[in-house]
This record gives C-alpha cells, structure tokens and sequence, in this order.
C-alpha cells in the first residue's frame, strides 16, 4: 500500500483509512464513487480545473448563497487541487501526484488520458500497485466506446427506461441520475476487489465501469425471460402484474401509502385491518392467482378505504396487524422519522457558508470502523497548496503555477 504524505489535519475513520485517491473527471459517475471510497475513510485528492471547478459546483435547483447543495454531498471528505490537465506541465504534477496513490479515478471519454501523458502504462510504470478506475458510458472499448455516454443513455441502452413509467406513457426516469450512480457502485466495488487483489499479487490493474452495463447488471431476468421465452417486460406504473395487493393508495391527509399484502397469509391480515374480513374468503380474492386476476377491482376497494383515513393512523392499524407498509417519505418525513432519528441515517455537516446542512449519512454501517463525513465539498483549490507541498512544490512555485493558469 503507498504510503501517503502531507494527510489532511482531520483523522479519517473508517475501514479505507490510510488509502489514498487522486479522483479525475467530473459530474457525477466518477466524483460518486470517490465521495464513497472518501465516506469509508480514504484521503480523496480531487483534481478540477484552475477557472471552472466541477459543474457540479454550479447544480440543483436551487443555489442558496451561491452554494450547490449537490456538491456540499458529493464533494464531501475530497481536498480540492486545482490544475489545468490540458497543458503538459499540470499534466507532470498530475503524474508525479498520482504516484503517492493507491487508486485513480477517471471518467473522461476513452482516450483523453492517453492524449495527456496519462495512460494507465505511463502511469504504472511510476507506481506498480497502482489501481485505475475509469467510469464512461460504454466502457474503454468496443464500437460505441468512443461515443459521449450520459447516465440517460446508459439507462435507456441498460434497459431500465423501457420498464418506467405508466403501461400509457413513454418510458420515463427514475427522478435521480441511478445510471451515473449505478456505474460509480459497480466501480467501487470494482476498486475494492482490485484492493484486495493487489494484497495477493502486488499489482495493480484497471476497472473498466460501463454506465450502460451497470444499469443491465440490475435487471435482474429481463434478458432471458427474453431469450428464453419471448416474454418483454413491459411499463407497469406502481403495480407489478398478477401479484396484488401492491400498490400506492391515498390517504384523507393527501399523502401515499404503499401496501405490500401479497401473500394469503398477509391479505388476511390487510382485510381484517381494513375492516373487510370477509374479503379473505371470497373467491374473487382468496388465492393469490385471483386477487391478480381481480388486481385493478381489489386496487379499488383498498384505496376506498385507505382514502377515508390519514396517515399516521393508517400505519398504526396496519402495522398492528403485521401488515408491510409505509408512507411515501418526502425530506420532511426524513427529517422527523423516529426510525431515521434514532439511526442517524441523515446527520448535519457543518458548512463554512450555510451553517449546518442536512445531509445524509455514510452507508453502509460498520461495527469497529465506521466511515465519517469530515467536511462538506470543499472551495474550489482548497487544498491546492496543501496537497502539492507533499509532493515538492513550494509556495513561489505555486505562484507562479497560478499566474500562468497551470494551477
């Protein structure tokens, strides 16, 4: 394991601490699998370019005091260096700093490393061990490699925009950018894996993370339901065929409740709760194949009541009866949950511009070496002076970096 230099004043925690990663690229496949490898513990040295930084800096709907509530996430726990990757003499800084890590993170199209002196060969010949990760649309080759590939794309190719949405509408989204989020979870897993290789072997190697084959990786049997049957999955809104009751229904309070009462046992329970005991009996709804066959009339009969009552009351009668349901969470039901509370799953990180922000927290949970979030997403250059010192660049050099737009 390189051993790094110059560490932040801010102890790490977690099971990746002492590892260090120099994280490329921009948006969001590549900076998420950094934000979680940074969660778990690594020293993340993020590289952003002198005038503009990540876009990301500047996303979401809403910018309060010029802050991108997004980065604040994303950005969390990474040193923010700056330099310009496109001229030669950032591009030995970015060598010789890539030389003190134990991962690299790209996601740059296929290629653009190799046009600045930074193919993965340059780059290993400085430091055998060392482990890069490059995040794109559609991989490092193949015919499409050479394409710009966007999360979007990378859902529709995957195959997950066909499946949402309404029977009547076209494919929609999911509301979050999953195949930019799916890429960096496959390529963390990828860069763990390699970790632990390397243990074994002493080398180091390359993870190559398609957006569009890490939406196809969780589809689960689409393909040779295909294949095999002829059977295409199509768009089926908030129900899933034939297995009912599942579904959103309203409530008095203008809120969603979902009910998971499938199995004979649990539509038992559900009729009872929703006084209709009868309902478990009646050949219309008492086996599983005729509650589907009678999905949309059962829907009906189950949201008549569900409408009559509000919320928080509904979810006690059902969970007293061991029915699975729960409300459809909004932030202001995160922010109050007592299960949420009591877990801890969305903590405040203080912001050195917006006071405390509620964020949430590191995932998953571990017994002895809890990961940590240190600090929100840092200023543009934060820690430019910080990181390069470790490395031999003394302050009149980085001045002179900086006047020349290098850093």
């Amino acid at each position: 394991m390189v051993v790094t230099t110059n560490a932040p004043a801010e102890s790490a925690t977690g099971p990746l601490a002492g590892l260090r990663v120099v994280e490329m690229g921009q948006l969001l496949a590549g900076p998420f699998c950094g934000q979680m490898l940074g969660d778990l513990g690594a020293d993340v040295v993020k590289i952003e370019d002198p005038k503009r930084g990540d876009p990301l800096r500047q996303w979401g709907r809403d910018l309060p005091q010029g802050q991108s509530l997004w980065w604040s996430i994303v950005g969390r726990n990474k040193r923010s260096v700056t330099l310009n990757l496109r001229e030669a003499e950032s591009q030995t800084i970015a060598r010789t700093l890539i030389g003190t890590a134990d991962i690299v993170i790209e996601n740059f199209r296929p290629g653009t490393l190799e046009r600045w002196g930074l193919s993965y060969d340059t780059l290993q010949a400085d430091n055998p061990g060392l482990i890069m990760v490059r995040v794109s649309g559609f991989g490092q080759d193949g015919p499409y490699s050479q394409r710009a590939g966007y999360g979007a794309i990378g859902e529709a190719m995957g195959g997950l925009r066909y499946v949402v949405g309404e029977p009547t509408s076209p494919p929609s989204r999911v509301g979050i950018s999953i195949g930019d989020t799916l890429a960096a979870l496959f390529a963390t897993i990828g860069a763990l894996a390699a970790v632990h290789e390397r243990s074994v072997s002493g080398r180091g190697q390359i993870v190559d993370s398609a957006i569009y084959e890490a939406v196809l990786g969780v589809m689960e049997s689409l393909v040779p339901e295909w294949q095999i049957s002829g059977y295409q999955r199509e768009r089926t809104g908030a129900i899933l065929p034939n297995v009912a009751p599942s579904n959103v229904y309203p409530t008095k309070d203008g809120q969603w409740i979902l009910i998971a009462g499938n199995q004979d046992t649990v539509f038992g329970r559900l009729a009872q709760a929703i006084g209709r005991p009868e309902l478990a009996t009646d050949p219309q709804f008492a086996t599983h194949g005729a509650r589907g066959a009678n999905q949309q009339k059962l829907d009906d009969l189950i949201a008549e009541y569900t409408a009559t009552q509000i919320a928080e009351d509904l979810e006690v009668a059902l969970e007293k009866h061991a029915v699975p349901s729960g409300k459809i969470f909004r932030p202001v039901d995160m922010l109050t949950d007592a299960h949420f509370q009591a877990r801890e799953s969305i903590t405040s990180v203080h912001h050195p511009v917006l006071g405390d922000v509620s964020m949430q927290n590191v995932f998953p949970r571990l017994s002895r070496t809890s990961g940590s979030i240190r600090w929100p997403g840092p200023e543009l250059g934060q820690h430019t002076a910080e990181v390069l010192s470790g490395i031999g660049i003394g302050e009149s050099e980085l001045a002179e970096l900086r006047d020349r737009g290098l850093a």
